[in-house]
This record gives C-alpha cells, sequence and structure tokens, in this order.
C-alpha cells in the first residue's frame, strides 16, 4: 500500500458535538484506525484542531503520529517527546474579555488550546455573528494572528500554522515520503491541507462540503469515512 493517510477528527473521524469534550472514540472506531496505521506501515497521522494530549486521550491506548493545533505542536513519531503550546499572554487578555462578553452559560464554549483559541457556538448559533465581531475586533491586540471561521464557531490562530505546513513536514520523512499522500477533513481549516496534497499528486475529500472547496472528492458523512478507509486501506 503506497499511501500516506492524513485524517482529521472532529467532523471526519467522529461526528461533531454541542461541546468538544462530548466526543468519545468507541472500540470499533479505535481498531479500524490500529489497522490502517499497522496496513500502510505508519504512514498514517492525525491532522487536528485538537492538541496532541487530547487526540492522545480521545484514541487511548494508541499513540499515533500527530499534528496537534494544526501544526503548532508536532509528534512525528509515536513514543517521540513534543512540546505543548503555551497560551500568550496577549491571547489570555483578549480570552478574559471576550468570557465577560459571551457567558458560556449562554451556550458558547471557549476552548483555550494554547497559543490557539476556538470559540464554540453550535449550542447558541445565534451568537455567531457577535463573536465574529469581537473577535475581528480584538484582532489588532494578537500579533500575526488570524481567524478561522468554522461550521459553528472560530478559533484565532498564530498566521503561518496550517494543516498544509504539517502535511508537508510528514511528507519529508519515513515512513511517509515516497507515497502518494491523502487528506480527509471538514471544514475550512482544512482547505490548506487539500491544497497541499492537490500539489503533490495527492487524493483530497471534504466531507459534507457546504460551499466551495479545494478537495476532489466527497463523503456525505462520518460513517462514510469509516468504510472509505476499511474498502480502500484494508
Amino acid at each position: 500500500m503506497d499511501l500516506a493517510l492524513f485524517l482529521d477528527i472532529d467532523g471526519t473521524l467522529l461526528d461533531h458535538q454541542a461541546h468538544p469534550d462530548s466526543v468519545t472514540v468507541d472500540e470499533t472506531l479505535r481498531g479500524l484506525i490500529r489497522e490502517a496505521y499497522a496496513k500502510l506501515d505508519g504512514a498514517l497521522a492525525l491532522v487536528t484542531g485538537r492538541s496532541i494530549a487530547m487526540a492522545d486521550r480521545l484514541f487511548l491506548p494508541l499513540e499515533l503520529p500527530v499534528a496537534g493545533l494544526y501544526g503548532v505542536e508536532m509528534r512525528l513519531k509515536p513514543g517521540e517527546p513534543f512540546s505543548p503550546s503555551e497560551e500568550p499572554k496577549a491571547l489570555t487578555t483578549v480570552i478574559e474579555r471576550m468570557f465577560g462578553l459571551f457567558p458560556e452559560a449562554e451556550g458558547v464554549y471557549f476552548e483555550r488550546k494554547g497559543a490557539i483559541l476556538a470559540v464554540h457556538t453550535r449550542a447558541a448559533p445565534h451568537l455567531l455573528d457577535g463573536v465574529m465581531a469581537a473577535a475581528e475586533e480584538a484582532l489588532p491586540e494578537l500579533e500575526n494572528y488570524r481567524i478561522i471561521a468554522g461550521h459553528a464557531g472560530l478559533e484565532l490562530v498564530p498566521i503561518g500554522v496550517a494543516k498544509a505546513a504539517a502535511i508537508e513536514r510528514f511528507m519529508g520523512m519515513a515512513p511517509f515520503k515516497g507515497r502518494r499522500p491523502v487528506f480527509i477533513g471538514d471544514d475550512t481549516s482544512d482547505e490548506s491541507g487539500f491544497e497541499q496534497v492537490n500539489k503533490m499528486g495527492g487524493v483530497s475529500i471534504r466531507v459534507k462540503p457546504n460551499g466551495p472547496t479545494e478537495a476532489h472528492e466527497t463523503l456525505p458523512d462520518v460513517a462514510a469515512v469509516h468504510r472509505w478507509i476499511r474498502e480502500t486501506v484494508l
């Protein structure tokens, strides 16, 4: 098997939940990923907006290559140490102000991920416009940051951090090097990854797209992703 498989987590391997801590990985999915990892001789990595620590907790006892926080954190091989991301002081100030504007009791959830802030509005979609406006107002206070809008919320992310760079880094080393890259994701934050694998002559797949996408192929839902892995890799 000459594929190198890169997988997003939320919305791709797992269905979105109102709260990001509500997701769980069952034994069926854990077994599927374990088998695919073995079949690909280790050329499988998670490329996610979650931290590496959170990805590990979800897939325990599996330990996989992971690009966490869009590549802010990188574990190139299982067992290798990595440096957890720390929260900059300027971002802390912005978070504290936004806490006051959007109490979590109203359904907005602030996920603090070191250098990245994710604001989830899945449980309060009517507040998304206000959250976006507040983030745009705060952006000048953050040096070299950008806003990534998602299905149900947004993230404040350092400029230059993108899934494309993480995939490119993996592809430069064994066991990924020399294989055909495949990236499966579901959100706007995955578009740079699609562009990267397209440049490399790979396969780009977006799950349930709700607008234009750089992905060359689509899948309707998470269950279809599991089937694709089972039928294509195993």
